[in-house]
């Protein structure tokens, strides 16, 4: 990416927006909304996004010194000029967008995405991954990806889903993120300040079970571990580290010292860190006392000098927790947004955990099952990272709770992937027919590549002399009456079928009156084939024959008719498959 060199319409476009952002903001336009805009309409200059950032600095110092050397009216005459569509207004842009981020300083945003690892990321997960690398874009800032793993035993980490997890992140961004962080690895750090803040009061260790502290929790009254000098409290945090001596699980648990009196049940001497056997897939044996994710992720926070914080307004609780915790430390508290929850209808409410436990059931094929909502069968199906990016970035950051079709993504993804699709024949359930055609000269049939791309070129069809054995989906065959091959001849089956089968005739080659048209394929230029697709909840293999071709792997194509799909490999058989993506 060094030696990439901007061309003049990267030029054009960067002076347009400085120009633009100089007239919005009175001569104080800014680099990193100005960025923002220029990727906004280019996503392909993403992977170039440092060096563009490069180009973007001098372009705004230039717009503000026209706007404050001349005025906005001469800002105004060179758009009108260079860019007019610069001039219009932007209210409804911003409404729909992101809005700007509180206390953002160039080049000093840093913003995370914390999943756990337990599974690949799903549709849901991956508004995580674009908001926060959006605005990462937005104020040249970082996103670190950050796996919150250090819960053993009931979110247990899959090894293979680190891998999962930073390829799907790769996919949507357009880059490596910025830092990779595995908590797990970083143990010593969350026990060294653990030990540090019981040390200096912050914390204690209480020895009360689940039971005895909901109790306390309810009444608002204090527990007796409270109460325990810090000597007993390193004491007993040494007991709780110690392989052989120490406590058993549930035996002891590290709290902070918030108050019993707070109205939120949830911030009452809320639990930091616990004792947890089960041996990490990553880390083994090595550690007995684990932190829980409020106390991990706040640290972690803090050392990584994390200035926003993007999540779900369900975590406000997790905000309440860390705050209290921040204070007492004397640390500052990430500037915090929320967003409420989106249910995407078909999806209904997929869990990983319950995923997991259908896939192992039998219930899916694996973690790619078109069915589900995970990205790795969502890439399966052919959906284009881009479209994935507008679709949440459209959505913007809202508090309040939506439910959307999936119909609003596939709507995205048909206009993202429709212009590189070549066009197929594929004809479901086939019924072979032996179509004379002694009365044309046609020796071909031409058909386009992709209709409104003439540019891409033509495929053909050849013609045998005489007569052609040609396929037909057996719905199409039921019908009694003429019918038109597409692009071909209007024809007549006759339905009393010889020991050769089924005939027909080709009535003419001109197209005259309303006579239905019918996708088919002659056989010379026809493979088997089994298309993958999702009929009201289940999964179908549809048997038929598909168009000849040279696509590799991973070609999204539109089947006539029926269509995108996904070119995926062959069968044991030697069938052609294929994943159709949507309806």
């Amino acid at each position: 990416m060094s030696d990439w060199i901007p061309d003049d319409s990267v030029s054009q476009l960067i002076r347009k927006y400085a120009l633009q952002n100089a007239l919005e903001y009175d001569g104080k336009g800014q680099a990193g909304s100005v960025q923002g805009r220029v990727l906004g309409e280019n996503v392909e200059l993403r992977q170039h996004a440092s060096q563009l950032f490069g180009l973007i600095m001098p372009a705004v110092e230039e717009a503000n010194k026209i706007w404050a050397e001349k005025g906005a009216e001469e800002v105004r005459r060179i758009l009108e000029n260079e860019a007019p569509d610069a001039l219009e207004k932007r209210e409804r842009e911003r409404r729909e967008g992101l809005p700007e981020l509180a206390n953002a300083n160039e080049g000093e945003v840093v913003l995370r995405f914390a999943p756990n690892p337990n599974g690949p990321l799903t549709l849901g997960h991956s508004r995580g991954v674009i908001i926060n690398s959006e605005y990462a874009n937005m104020y040249s800032g970082k996103t670190i990806l950050r796996f919150d793993d250090t819960d053993t035993k009931i979110k247990r980490p899959d090894e293979r889903a680190y891998g999962w997890i930073l390829d799907d992140f790769i996919w949507l961004t357009g880059k490596e993120p910025d830092l990779v962080i595995e908590a797990s690895s970083r143990m010593d750090v969350y026990l060294e300040y653990s030990n540090q803040f019981i040390s200096e009061g912050h914390m204690y260790v209480c020895n009360c079970t689940a039971d005895e502290f909901r109790e306390y929790r309810i009444a608002k009254l204090e527990c007796s571990c409270r109460s325990n000098s810090i000597e007993d409290n390193l004491s007993k945090w040494r007991q709780m580290n110690d392989n052989i001596q120490g406590y058993n699980e549930g035996e002891a648990v590290v709290r902070v010292k918030t108050g019993m009196n707070h109205k939120n049940p949830a911030l009452r001497d809320w639990p930091a860190l616990r004792i947890q056997t089960t041996p990490h897939p990553k880390v083994g044996d090595k550690y007995r006392v684990w932190p829980l994710l409020d106390f991990q992720s706040a640290v972690e926070d803090y050392e990584q000098r994390v200035t926003h914080i993007i999540r779900g307004k369900d975590l406000m609780d997790s905000t309440r927790k860390q705050q209290i915790l921040y204070d007492k430390v004397g640390w500052k508290y990430p500037e915090t947004l929320y967003w409420g929850r989106v249910k995407i209808h078909e999806f209904g409410g997929f869990s990983t955990s319950q995923m997991k436990s259908d896939i192992n059931e039998g219930n899916y094929t694996g973690w790619n099952d078109p069915r589900l909502p995970t990205l790795p069968a969502m890439r399966r199906r052919g959906y284009d990272a881009g479209a994935i990016r507008k679709f949440w970035i459209d959505l913007g950051l809202t508090q309040k709770d939506i439910s959307v079709p999936l119909s609003t993504l596939n709507s995205l993804n048909s206009k993202a992937v429709d212009a590189d699709a070549p066009r197929l024949s594929f004809v479901r359930n086939p019924c072979s027919i032996n179509l004379d055609i002694s009365k044309i000269e046609l020796t071909k049939v031409t058909l386009p590549i992709h209709p409104e791309h003439p540019d891409k070129g033509v495929r053909e069809w050849p013609l045998e002399e005489g007569s052609i054995k040609v396929n037909i989906a057996s719905d199409d065959f039921n019908s009694h009456e003429a019918r038109r091959l597409k692009d071909f001849a209007d024809i007549e089956i006759n339905h009393e079928k010889t020991g050769d089968g089924w005939f027909g005739e080709v009535i003419r080659t001109e197209r005259l009156g309303n006579t239905p048209i019918i996708h088919w394929l002659p056989s010379n230029m026809a493979q088997p084939a089994v298309l993958l697709l999702e009929e009201e909840g289940i999964l179908v293999t549809a048997e038929g024959l598909l168009e000849i071709n040279d696509y590799p792997n991973g070609t999204i194509i539109q089947l006539e008719r029926m269509g995108f799909a996904i070119l995926e490999g062959f069968e044991d058989n030697g069938a052609r498959r294929l994943v159709r993506l949507h309806a």
